[in-house]
């Protein structure tokens, strides 16, 4: 089915090599009673898009919109944006909802779905082994997080999750995972690396807010001016200079996973690495150097934001869960007006041009990319 006199197409990757990608042809298909058909305007991609097609197999991203022909070779990676009903065969999700949450880098697409309080969820029965967050998705009318300045939707499809992932980080690290003591496993310094990635920044802004806590980014020559300019690190070192680092007792979270500057970095801090975190793979065609199994220090733990989501609800309450993270977010999407511009990728080529430029490094991190099959 087309809309307008757009056709219905989808993005899909090579699963083993993500730099390849092909455009393909929706099938029509017709709605069954519980079904929607939305049209999806606009979504992000990002550095966090490539982490996902990496994690595809182990966190079943790839499960989230089955390729229709070959899926074990083919994949669609799932990315933030913005929708609107234009079909429905239920009741309570009138044509015209418009809605926030994981869709396929794709025209449209087809959802059995049911009405929530704030929204629907998707009940395919390719979804329900998955975690609750990933199958909402939160009506405009009734999003306390939604923002209606000209660039509002734009900015939240590239930072609304990236940030969440950093705050809940830092909450994590400010209650020592649930475990009580001292915040931050007592130390006086937390390293981040990738310190210019947008998830890295939402997490530097919330940990500077934290007493007697040094902030130490890590990043590229390159972009090194940049992070300094955002004033949320203390410290900006590059990767070449991880000898000037302080020995103190410290934890990292690592956004890059680059297996051979965490191997440096935990070589460097030996037994003060308190805790050491990662979250993410900006740089994915890193390979570990020889003997990277055996770092120095705690083994790296792996942080998955969507249970710690549940963990943070249990804790806090529902209510004061909302009422946090709204303040915090759109503190945050307020500030990056500041270092953020967006770049906005129209119709099938500008699709493919985004996913190929952040595969590839070939974005700047003052840069958000929101990419659309639409053209008007």
């Amino acid at each position: 089915m087309a809309h307008g006199n757009i056709p219905d197409q989808v993005l899909e990757v090579r699963r083993a090599s993500f730099g390849e990608s092909e455009l393909r042809d929706l099938p029509p298909d017709e709605l069954v009673e519980g079904q929607i058909r939305m049209r999806i305007d606009s979504f992000a991609v990002t550095a966090n898009n490539i982490s996902y097609a990496g994690a595809g197999d182990m966190l079943g991203y790839w499960d989230f919109f089955p390729a229709t022909d070959d899926p074990q070779t083919w994949g669609r990676v799932p990315a933030m944006g913005w929708a609107e009903i234009v079909e429905s065969r239920v009741a309570d999700l009138p044509v015209g909802g418009r809605y926030y949450g994981w869709y396929p880098m794709a025209s449209s697409v087809t959802f059995t779905a049911s009405a929530t309080p704030d929204g629907f969820r998707d009940d395919g029965p390719h979804r329900q082994a998955h975690a609750p967050i990933y199958r909402a998705y939160g009506s405009t009318a009734l999003d306390p997080w939604y923002d209606d300045a000209p660039d509002g939707e734009d900015r939240h499809a590239v930072l609304r999750v990236l940030f969440l992932t950093g705050f809940l980080a830092d909450e994590f690290f400010a209650d020592c995972g649930g475990a009580g003591g001292d915040p931050y496993f007592g130390a006086e310094q937390v390293v981040v690396l990738s310190a210019s990635s947008k998830t890295a920044i939402g997490f530097a802004q919330r940990a500077a807010l934290r007493d007697g806590l040094s902030v130490v980014g890590l990043t590229s020559a390159a972009n090194a001016d940049f992070v300094r300019s955002l004033g949320f690190y203390d410290i900006v070192l590059t990767y070449d200079d991880v000898d000037e680092l302080a020995v103190v007792d410290s934890v990292i979270i690592d956004m890059a996973g680059n297996p051979s500057v965490l191997a440096v970095l935990h070589g460097h801090l030996g037994d003060h690495t308190r805790y050491s975190m990662m979250v993410g793979k900006s740089h994915h065609d890193a390979v570990p150097p020889a003997g990277a199994d055996a770092l120095a220090g705690p083994a790296p733990q792996f942080f998955f934001a969507p249970m710690d989501v549940e963990r943070r609800i249990a804790a806090w309450g529902a209510e004061q869960y909302g009422d946090r993270t709204t303040a915090a977010l759109h503190e945050f999407i307020e500030g990056s007006r500041s270092w953020m511009v967006i770049d906005h990728r129209t119709g099938p080529g500008g699709v493919e041009s985004a996913w190929a430029d952040i595969y590839c490094g070939n974005s700047s991190p003052n840069v958000g990319i929101v990419a659309s099959f639409r053209t008007s």
